[in-house]
């Protein structure tokens, strides 16, 4: 049965929401039950393995084993005898046969990362197995057999190599069946907020911190910023910032070693920070609220066991309590949590049984209600584009009655 485009990004962890990782994630949609070869091209940090991985999770191989192979992190000297595997006392060390990665990867799919690093003499080889699925091992005579799908990846540009004579003309063309482009981060960063999301919310599970979510002035910057590193290079930024500022809201000053103001692209479409009208505070509120989710969690948990919540700063966006309903010195919440006099974004009782997706239709269905089932401005609201609104809406069945 065919696997659905939302059901493939879930799956795979793939991240983002914009016109290009959307086209990728159809690319996916369509040749992944198809057993054919595939090239995925791309500047690294891009996301190669990944998308590797959602095409066979999503194909007719995908309980077999996906084996990956970094061509250029193995020596000239010893590639064939890890490719092809060989026999005992074929070469000094050799002490026992060994099968190689494509024999492992029989039946599944074997990922070929960095494919242009691999010498020419080894290409010739890699050509047969991955044309006839036929190889021979080192220091044998005997020729075998497998049943393997090929996904090979690389960062450079292997037309040019193959008209310098870098790389085999037949072998290129063999891969490039089909070819998959991923975006470099700069072409998508209408994904950012999402990525760092992400990003935040696993290694604050990770490390027991907690997550603020960013500020929109320093999401303005990273918007800004050309990422030579791509999604690779963010998620390097969220940690580090996360390491060196727990449990705090990212803002510019916190970006300023990890992305220098020189390099940022001119780009005089990106917003400026002005008074804001009372639309604009309303969906800056939704939208700390869903990056405050992670934070509500861990607060709860702490308040549940009976720890303080700790000199925090209180946040404006959380729920008050009257007074008299916190137990002096404690920060533990007395009496009925209802006559908070803001209703909870999550219910404490629904903790460890609500999941992000009953939490993402929850906060549509009320901000469609709160705009009388205005599409546009609740989509606004959200900070996300009305075609994703349109999608959602019908997935979680919110179609006004």
């Amino acid at each position: 049965m065919a696997v659905s485009l939302d059901e493939v990004q879930r799956k795979s962890g793939i991240i983002g929401d914009s016109e290009p990782i959307r086209e990728v994630l159809q690319t996916i949609v369509q040749i992944a039950p198809i057993d054919i070869s595939v090239l995925v091209v791309g500047e690294s940090g891009t996301g190669k393995e990944m998308v590797a991985k959602a095409i066979h999770s999503a194909s007719n191989r995908k309980f077999e084993p996906l084996v990956t192979v970094n061509c250029g992190a193995i020596p000239a000297g010893i590639i064939e005898s890890e490719l092809f595997g060989h026999v005992k006392g074929s070469f000094t060390g050799a002490e026992e046969t060994r099968k190689g990665y494509f024999e492992a990867a029989d039946k599944g799919t074997i990922f070929l990362d960095e494919i242009g690093e691999t010498p020419l003499e080894t290409q010739v080889k890699m050509l047969r197995v991955i044309e006839q699925g036929e190889f021979i091992r080192v220091g044998d005579n005997k020729s075998r057999h497998v049943d393997v799908r090929t996904i090979a990846a690389t960062n450079r540009d292997l037309g040019e190599d193959t008209r310098r004579g870098n790389f085999r003309q037949d072998l290129y063309y063999r891969l490039k069946t089909v070819t998959l482009k991923l975006p470099p981060l700069r072409d998508h960063v209408e994904d950012i907020h999402l990525l760092v999301e992400r990003f935040g919310l696993e290694f604050a599970t990770r490390n027991d911190l907690a997550f603020r979510g960013i500020v929109p002035e320093a999401l303005q910057l990273l918007r800004a910023y050309s990422w030579p590193g791509n999604v690779r290079e963010l998620k390097n930024m969220v940690e580090s910032i996360m390491a060196l500022n727990p449990s705090q809201r990212f803002t510019p000053d916190m970006l300023a070693d990890h992305v220098p103001t020189d390099t940022f692209r001119g780009n005089q479409a990106l917003p400026v920070i002005v008074d804001k009208l009372p639309e604009q505070s309303e969906r800056e509120l939704v939208l700390r609220q869903l990056l405050f989710i992670r934070q509500d969690i861990h607060d709860l948990r702490q308040l549940a066991i009976g720890r303080p919540v700790g000199d925090q700063p209180v946040d404006p966006y959380l729920p008050t309590p009257p007074p008299g309903a916190v137990k002096p010195g404690t920060g533990i919440l007395i009496g009925d949590v209802s006559k908070l006099e803001t209703r909870p974004l999550i219910d404490p009782d629904a903790i460890g049984e609500v999941t992000m997706e009953e939490l993402e239709r929850e906060a549509i269905a009320q901000t469609l209600a709160k705009f009388n089932h205005n599409r546009r401005r609740t989509a606004e609201a959200l900070g996300i584009a009305e075609r994703t609104l349109y999608r959602k809406i019908e997935a979680y069945g919110l179609e006004k009655k």
